[in-house]
């Protein structure tokens, strides 16, 4: 027994809005059994842009039962039943969700008229209710109603049960079909093949646009995981619906799919990633050559595209490394701009100047000494060479961090040796750097003594 129902809403998720009108038809595979059909007071207001597509408006509900006065007869007449309805997800995640406030645990297997009808009725334009029964001649009596809809809805799935050749159905009902969990518009053939390997997996928009970048371990876990629970928030709500593809990238390895995942949020800027969307270093050392060729080391914000020789997130840190390089290196004080104002260097660094700030020491003198403090400050930054299994017995996977920058990854032939960098460089794909790669990496470097005290 089929329970074919539609419902009209106060919005488009189910954890913030309420229920306006609901239908329910009961249908053997013949006829129609029972047919149930009421408005529903949501509690809250409708919004005008609803009521003008609905005709519902807040007199016509004022009156109306809530949700809880009928939730002993819906549950009865959607338990032991299939629960079936055009873009099934949306109707039972509302339904579920009222009901469990109501104190009813709705658990029914179900059959979207979307997915069956791309499967059927393959190749039509649009499978939208209205092109949908339009296609088939099909009038709806009262379009966006919930009975007119869901009388149309019973008349599509007649024809589907008539033309079901290669008992789609049947299938979509069996145990373990992701006809009962996946969004309406995106093909199981692709999350059936999915392999079970570490990678970066990418879902599209119906333009193709990625819109989530995710990472796993097991591909075809990670993306099912995706899929199943009944959560009503905006957020997944509109996530589910917006999901039209799937591709992927396999990695050798978990470690390798956690950077190529941190590299594409920061290359596609995907509008359901809401992580890693920052500048991760708030500070940095940057250099350059003032008008008279002396070289300066000052501390600004990060921005993007910029390249400092040195980053850190607190100011405080960065101006004590700076003093600590301005002592070993006999750095002057007012080129590194911690002190200002006219005349000579003074404080606890002064004796380190040289006379630069005065013109007394030339920039040729100098500069070697910023220079080799740049040197040092980066040759303390950690190198990490990881070489690990590949993709399949004839490679090796292999990651290159140097000095505390990320170089890239890639896969390297098995026979060829890993003792020295330039071995396998040019086999290697240079990816940008941030934040998180670096975190990630920083647990593979040895521990090094620090050469310069932060104090």
């Amino acid at each position: 027994m089929y329970a074919i129902v539609d419902i009209e809403t106060t919005g488009g998720h189910a954890g913030a809005n309420g229920i306006t009108e609901i239908a329910i038809f009961l249908y053997d595979g013949k006829e129609i059994t029972r047919h149930y059909q009421t408005l529903v007071n949501p509690g809250i207001p409708i919004p005008y842009y609803i009521e003008s597509l609905t005709g519902i408006s807040n007199s016509m509900v004022a009156d109306a039962p809530p949700f809880e006065a009928v939730a002993p007869l819906i549950y009865d007449l959607l338990r032991d039943r299939i629960f079936v309805a055009h873009n099934v997800n949306f109707d039972y995640s509302f339904i579920k969700h009222q009901l469990g406030n109501a104190g009813y645990d709705l658990q029914s297997k179900k059959l979207c008229t979307v997915r069956l009808g791309r499967k059927i009725f393959p190749g039509l334009k649009s499978y939208s209710l209205g092109n949908f029964c339009r296609h088939h001649n099909i009038v709806v009596n009262g379009r966006h109603r919930a009975a007119g809809d869901a009388e149309a809805t019973v008349r599509l799935f007649s024809l589907m049960l008539e033309n079901d050749k290669d008992k789609v159905i049947a299938a979509a009902l069996k145990a373990g079909s992701k006809e009962q969990f996946l969004p309406p518009n995106l093909p199981p053939e692709q999350v059936k093949t999915l392999p079970d390997i570490p990678g970066v997996y990418y879902f599209h928009n119906e333009k193709g646009k990625v819109v989530y970048v995710g990472k796993a371990k097991d591909l075809k876990k990670r993306i099912n995981s995706h899929f199943t629970g009944n959560s009503t928030s905006r957020q997944r709500q509109n996530f589910l619906r917006t999901i039209h593809s799937i591709t992927y990238q396999e990695t050798a390895t978990e470690l390798m799919a956690c950077i190529l995942e941190s590299v594409e949020i920061k290359r596609l800027w995907p509008v359901y990633n809401y992580s890693q969307k920052r500048v991760e270093f708030r500070y940095g050392f940057y250099l350059f050559e003032d008008q008279q060729g002396y070289l300066r080391l000052a501390i600004e914000k990060r921005r993007k595209h910029t390249h400092p020789v040195h980053s850190f997130n607190l100011l405080i840190d960065g101006h004590r490394l700076l003093r600590a390089l301005i002592r070993e290196f006999e750095l002057c004080p007012k080129l590194c701009f911690l002190q200002k104002g006219n005349g000579t260097c003074a404080g606890i660094t002064a004796a380190t100047c040289k006379g630069a700030c005065e013109k007394t020491e030339s920039a040729e003198s100098y500069n070697p000494r910023v220079k080799a403090a740049i040197a040092f400050l980066q040759e303390q930054q950690p190198s990490v060479i990881i070489v690990d299994k590949g993709r399949h017995s004839g490679e090796k996977s292999c990651i290159l961090m140097e000095r505390g920058r990320f170089y890239g990854m890639g896969y390297i032939p098995a026979q060829v040796p890993t003792e020295e960098v330039a071995h396998f460089r040019e086999y290697l794909t240079p990816y940008p750097e941030n934040e998180v790669i670096i975190s990630l990496l920083r647990p593979y470097a040895s521990n090094r003594q620090q050469l310069l005290s932060p104090a």
